[in-house]
């Protein structure tokens, strides 16, 4: 109850002495005293001349900056909930600025200003001003536009115009100042000082024009990057689907083919069974035949004509019947079976491995020269392009199925059958698909006939528009050598600017190809193959250090194999002439060390989007790599 009383008992205290309400929004001056904000700016504009406080007559030179005053507006929240006074909508509080187009003429006080005369202090309205403008006597008068600051631009101590800016202290100061406290500091007058101010913001602002622009315009790259990269998914999706459904079509169609051979082995067996049941049906009858005179001739026992009757029993007695074994596992069933079974067994396993250690696998040496097989089963010796081939040398390695009981008609057929003509026949077939693809590979083989190879080749040259300017192109543009001279190109956006590189002129989309080149060292330099839209600008460029390039580099002694900034370092075969064979349809590029042989010795598989360049970074001064003429000799 006491705190209550006391809290009341400062009802005069939390009045405002302008409007004598309770504060709202109350604010403080510096010299202690508090007003409600809007009692406040009402007051000081009615007499904008007259800055003081309106209770102790302190005056300002200046508009204070009004602040609110927290703990008293806290006082009263806590008073209007003792006293039950009502809390009244507020406002939030915000300082008012001069509106220029609300400034009023000095003399008339009523009509808009147009002018200040920064010599007399005073805004003037179009009447008013006129003397300044007609009179000799106000010639010195400096006239500006209407300013709302004007009383601030008068200096506190001496009520003269700060004219001047000391560059020691970064203050404006008036002439007095510049006589007394600034005496000896460096100055410049307020024009300057607003001039070089309004420079640097200038320049600052063109600045974040240029940096925003550039932001901008990674962002646009970003998102033609985002629309790139959900196109490259898609068509990578639409072309595994692809792939996958041919997979399960090839299934699918040996799998109608395996239920084909059981419903021939099932109707074969079934027609069999029917000519059987057809025979022993007719020697029932016979003997049913022979049965009924038999029982004839006992009813006439007793005459004289069963004395003299004679009856043979018919010929099918002496053929003892048997009921036949049969199945439907043939050959050709148990040859599906088989080859099914491996071939389950084989996708099991080599779905258990990581995606990116089944290429070995999936990209044999018989599709790829030079290529030994690993990590295969020894059930399956290749992934065969046809899947019927391996299940007719299946069928050749499948055990007998049990044999039935023969009949004449059935050994016959089986007398047809010549294991050897059909051994025979594969070979043939064998033979006559590797007649097709020339550059065959046995399990065994580490190296490839160079004529083989030959037949891909083709002629490449280099690229001078891509050729960085330490490299210098001789012999018909087939020879590029370092330098450290500058070769004197033009500044094109197809040149590389920071790795020494250079691309051919040709590119290779689908089909095989082969090139040779010579090195005159095989110390810093790479060879290997990149897209059109390769980097040529920035750090990233070097070959095998992004996405759109591939690379055998020797650093000193070291030979690394580079994509996508990852490395894989190889044994060193050391070759001063090396082949290079792209398979586009397959998505390989084969690196040999060519002799009077060809010896692999690195192979890149990629699924290939888009047309390859042949591409060649030479660091070592004086270093060179000639494109070979491909003749039978090395």
């Amino acid at each position: 109850m006491a705190e209550n009383m006391s809290l009341l008992g400062l009802e005069d205290e939390l009045t405002c002495s302008i409007c004598l309400c309770l504060f709202e929004n109350p604010v403080s001056l510096i010299c202690g005293h508090s007003f409600c904000a809007n009692c406040l700016e009402a007051t000081w504009n009615d007499k904008i001349s007259s800055l003081s406080c309106p209770q102790c007559r302190m005056a300002f030179s200046s508009k204070p900056e009004l602040k609110k005053n927290t703990v008293l507006s806290a006082v009263l929240d806590a008073y209007r909930i003792k006293a039950g006074v009502p809390e009244p909508v507020r406002e939030p509080f915000e300082v008012k600025k001069k509106d220029p187009d609300a400034i009023k003429c000095d003399s008339c006080m009523e009509a808009k200003a147009v002018k200040t005369c920064l010599t007399c202090m005073a805004s003037y309205c179009e009447d008013h001003v006129r003397p300044h403008r007609e009179n000799a006597v106000f010639r010195a008068h400096q006239l500006s536009d209407p300013l709302p600051d004007l009383m601030e631009r008068l200096c506190s101590d001496h009520g003269k115009l700060m004219e001047f800016y000391c560059i020691q202290h970064q203050s404006c100061i008036c002439s007095n100042c510049l006589q007394c406290v600034h005496k000896g500091c460096e100055f410049i007058t307020a024009d300057e000082r607003r001039f070089k101010q309004k420079t640097d913001l200038t320049d600052k602002l063109n600045i974040l024009d240029v940096k925003t622009d550039k932001n901008q315009q990674v962002i646009t790259q970003m998102k033609e990057q985002q629309t790139k990269l959900k196109d490259l998914a898609t068509t990578r999706k639409r072309i595994l689907e692809a792939e996958y459904r041919q997979i399960r079509e090839a299934i699918d169609r040996d799998e109608k083919e395996a239920m084909f051979a059981i419903d021939k082995e099932q109707e074969k067996g079934q027609i069999k069974l029917v000519s059987l049941m057809k025979k022993f049906n007719e020697n029932v009858e016979k003997m049913n035949r022979s049965k009924s005179e038999i029982n004839s001739l006992l009813d006439q026992s007793q005459s004289l004509a069963f004395l003299k009757a004679s009856v043979d029993l018919p010929s099918v007695v002496n053929f003892e019947p048997y009921n036949p074994r049969m199945s439907v596992e043939s050959k050709e069933v148990i040859a599906y079976h088989s080859s099914a079974v491996a071939l389950k067994e084989w996708i099991t396993k080599l779905m258990e491995k990581p995606a990116e250690n089944r290429i070995s696998v999936l990209k044999p040496g018989n599709q790829f020269p030079g290529i030994p097989f690993q990590g295969i089963p020894c059930e399956i010796p290749a992934l065969l392009p046809n899947p019927r081939e391996y299940v007719q040398m299946s069928r050749m390695r499948s055990p007998s199925p049990a044999r039935a009981p023969k009949t004449k008609a059935l050994g016959a057929k089986q007398k047809n059958k010549n294991p050897n003509k059909e051994l025979k026949e594969h070979k043939e077939r064998k033979d006559q698909k590797s007649n097709t693809q020339p550059l065959s590979s046995p399990a065994a083989q580490n190296f490839v006939n160079r004529s083989d190879l030959l037949k891909y080749g083709t002629i490449l040259n280099f690229d001078v528009r891509t050729a960085h300017k330490r490299i210098s192109l001789s012999e018909n543009n087939t020879k590029a050598t370092v330098s450290d001279d500058p070769a004197h190109y033009s500044d094109i956006p197809l040149r590389f600017s920071v790795c020494s590189q250079v691309l051919c002129t040709k590119g290779f989309s689908q089909g095989r190809h082969y090139w040779e080149i010579k090195m005159s060292t095989n110390n810093f330099c790479g060879l290997g193959l990149a897209y059109g839209r390769i980097d040529r600008k920035g750090p990233a460029s070097r070959l095998g250090r992004n996405a759109e390039s591939w690379c055998v580099e020797w650093f000193n002694v070291k030979l690394s194999a580079w994509h996508n900034s990852i490395e894989t370092v190889l044994a060193n075969p050391n070759p001063s002439r090396v082949g290079i064979l792209l398979d586009c349809d397959q998505g390989s590029a084969t690196f040999y060390n060519v002799q009077d042989r060809a010896y692999p010795f690195h192979t890149f598989v990629f699924p290939f989007t888009e047309a390859v360049y042949p591409a060649f970074w030479i660091f070592s001064n004086g270093s060179s790599v000639s494109l070979c003429k491909l003749t039978k000799t090395v």
